[in-house]
Formats: C-alpha cells, sequence, structure tokens
C-alpha cells in the first residue's frame, strides 16, 4: 500500500493538499484506513468542517460538475452524494448503488475534495471502504434501528474512517447516543454526530422540526463528539436553510453539511432543499462564523468571573425555590387541618396577576414570566396534594 502523510486539518491548507498523498494512487482504500499512521481527527479544526454536495449521485457528470463548483468555494472541504437512497416508498430513485462510488472517487481525484456517501447497512460500509471513499455517514432511517447501526459498526471495526451519524428520525436520544456508542465500542475513533431534525405529524415550517434541546443534550452527555448540523434536511426548503445554519453556528456546532446541485429543481431527489453552488457560496459568506476562546484568551478571565456570578445566583435561587417549598407546606398542612382545597382561584388569580406586573417592571419578558410562574404553581399544587392526600 502507498505511504500516505498526514495532514493537519487545523492548518490553512486546501483539501487537494489532503489527497494529494494518496488519491491518485488508484488504491482500493482511503487514506482514513492505513493501519500505520495516526489521522487527525477532521472534525476538530479550528475552522467549520463544510462538506456539501447533492442529495443523490445522479450521474458521473453530475458528480463531476458538482464538485469542480463547490471546490471553488472558500472553506468547502468535501462532497456528500447519495450512492444509495433509502426512500420512504417504492419505485422513487434510490440511487445508483456501488456504481457511483466510482464518480465519488474520480471527482476527489480532480479535485481534491474528500467524499463522503451514506451506508444503510454492512455490504453498503464494505464497499465504500473498498472504493476507497474517505467519510461515511449512517442516516437517520438507519440510527433507529441498532441492528442496523450494529452491524454497520462491525463492518467499520479497524478502519479509522471518519463517521457521522445523524439522529433518528423520531425524537430519541438514547437512539442517538447509543449509534454513537455502538461506533465507539467498535473502535471507530473518528465520530460526529448530526442535527438533521425530527419527524413530527402535521403542518410545521419546516420539513424536520429542529428540537434544539435535543442536540444540546447530546452535547452535554457526549462532550467529545463534534456536532454538526445539516440544515437542508430541517429547512425543506431552500428559503429556511440560511437560517438555521446561523443558529447552528450561534450555538457553537462543529460544522454544517448543506445539499447543493448545479439544477436543484431538475434533481431526482429532494429538489426544494438544495442549492446552486453559487447559492452555496453566497450563503457560506454572508454567515457570521463565531470565534473560539482560544482566539480571545483575553477575555477569558472576564467571562469566568461573569459566570462564576451566574453558579452564585443559581445556587441562591433554587435555595429561595426551597425555602418557597418549605412555605407551601405548611399552608398545605393548614388545609388539610381545616378541610380546605389545594387551589382557590382567587389567589392564583391574584399571584399570576402580581408576579407578571413585578417581572415586567425588573425588565423579564413576559413570556419567561408566565412560564415560571406557571410551572413553580404546578408544583406547588403538586406538592400540596400529597400532603393533603397523605401521601407525603
Amino acid at each position: 500500500m502507498p505511504k500516505h502523510r498526514v495532514i493537519s486539518m487545523d492548518k490553512d491548507q486546501s483539501a487537494k493538499e489532503t489527497h494529494e498523498a494518496g488519491a491518485d494512487t488508484g488504491t482500493a482504500f482511503s487514506m482514513f484506513t492505513h493501519p500505520e499512521k495516526t489521522v487527525p481527527n477532521i472534525f476538530r479544526s479550528k475552522k467549520p468542517f463544510l462538506i456539501a454536495g447533492p442529495c443523490s449521485a445522479e450521474s458521473e457528470e453530475q458528480v463531476l460538475e458538482t464538485a469542480r463548483a463547490l471546490a471553488l468555494i472558500p472553506g468547502i472541504i468535501g462532497m456528500r452524494a447519495g450512492c444509495w437512497k433509502p426512500r420512504t416508498r417504492p419505485n422513487a430513485f434510490e440511487g445508483h448503488g456501488e456504481k457511483a462510488l466510482g464518480w465519488l472517487r474520480m471527482a476527489a481525484k480532480e479535485t481534491g475534495l474528500m467524499v463522503c456517501t451514506e451506508v444503510a447497512n454492512a455490504a453498503h460500509a464494505e464497499q465504500a471502504l473498498k472504493a476507497g471513499i474517505d467519510m461515511v455517514w449512517i442516516g437517520a432511517r438507519s440510527t433507529v434501528n441498532p441492528f442496523s447501526v450494529q452491524e454497520i459498526s462491525e463492518a467499520l471495526r479497524g478502519s479509522s474512517i471518519p463517521v457521522m451519524v445523524k439522529n433518528p428520525v423520531n425524537p430519541d436520544l438514547s437512539l442517538w447516543i447509543g449509534a454513537v456508542e455502538r461506533l465507539q465500542n467498535s473502535g471507530v475513533s473518528q465520530i460526529a454526530a448530526i442535527h438533521r431534525g425530527f419527524s413530527t405529524y402535521g403542518k410545521s415550517q419546516y420539513r424536520n422540526a429542529p428540537e434544539w434541546a435535543i442536540p444540546i443534550e447530546f452535547r452535554r452527555q457526549k462532550p467529545e463528539i463534534p456536532l454538526i448540523c445539516d440544515p437542508s434536511h430541517i429547512a425543506g426548503k431552500r428559503s429556511l436553510i440560511s437560517h438555521i445554519a446561523q443558529k447552528a453556528l450561534d450555538l457553537d456546532y462543529a460544522g454544517l453539511m448543506i445539499e447543493s446541485h448545479p439544477e436543484p429543481d431538475e434533481a431526482l431527489s429532494d429538489p426544494r432543499q438544495q442549492l446552486k453552488p453559487e447559492d452555496l457560496a453566497i450563503l457560506l459568506k454572508e454567515l457570521h462564523y463565531s470565534c473560539s476562546m482560544d482566539e480571545k484568551s483575553g477575555f477569558r478571565e472576564m467571562l469566568d468571573l461573569l459566570r462564576n456570578k451566574i453558579d452564585t445566583l443559581d445556587r441562591q435561587l433554587l435555595e429561595t425555590l426551597a425555602e418557597r417549598m418549605e412555605v407551601v407546606s405548611e399552608i398545605a398542612a393548614m388545609k388539610k387541618q381545616i378541610g380546605m382545597s389545594v387551589l382557590q382561584m382567587d389567589r392564583w388569580s391574584g399571584i399570576f396577576e402580581t408576579r407578571t406586573e413585578n417581572g415586567l417592571q425588573l425588565g423579564l419578558s413576559e413570556d419567561l414570566i408566565r412560564r415560571l410562574i406557571e410551572l413553580v404553581h404546578l408544583e406547588s399544587i403538586a406538592l400540596q396534594e400529597k400532603i393533603i392526600r397523605g401521601k407525603s
């Protein structure tokens, strides 16, 4: 096997340099499967991890045309394209399969872009490795099935190919984390999670609801796994992609995966959510990319002081809340003694009005005040019911 040199993705070097050592060798393995090299984690670059490309690899000409256009966009390091397309219903375009892997390799050789495709089962993973595909992702329909993920993990065991895991179709955090952990247990060292939104029943402005709280909780539980956003699948239409992408960057996501097609309206799959490469270039240029604390080290001490202040205030807030519940317990004991009902609407209405007014005077938003007061009141009612019904 030819010797590959290791390229640090933290330095300002082009994706072409990354492939220079091995893309034109014709070998059946990518640089990320070399057993003798420690490969840098491509998901943890100082710059955002940006990949783009068509929903489906439709033809050799389409793949090459897209790759050439994407290679001209600053920041893009790789091209994505689905070779196998798991469709919701039969008789739709389901991709060209293994043949399309060769088109991706041609694109990588010509442009220097890394190439990436979805693998839905072990056979796909094995074929992608054999073809020298640089990265793979596990799609939302596969993530919901632990059996499929386990088979893919076993097929990738022993390789160092970067793997991305999309969130499951349904909003189930455990399935998402479980898929990542299966890959970790198989020794896959370069893993990222892709937030592509969650299916909902009924009308929504998005194709897949972002449910931002779920990926935030994912990051809390799996801080070692970089999080990438797929605004195309969340948005479902071109007009919303920029908004979703910026939201993700504001939440400090590691990168973006955006669908791009030379002629989106003629695409064989997902035409409404794909951007022309020239429109993608404009979108990426207009996004605001937050700096890291390493780049603004002079502010670290000040930020730490402010965060410590927030920690103190939060403790005080919780202590005050605990004291309030102690008073609620005393009130409940009195109500139980005299046979009084838990809820008095006049009292509740008065609390709601006065607290809202007090909060507004303090500069708090009305929405925050109402949600907070309602939550505290519901907890107070539940505590009183336990005491009065003798369940405490």
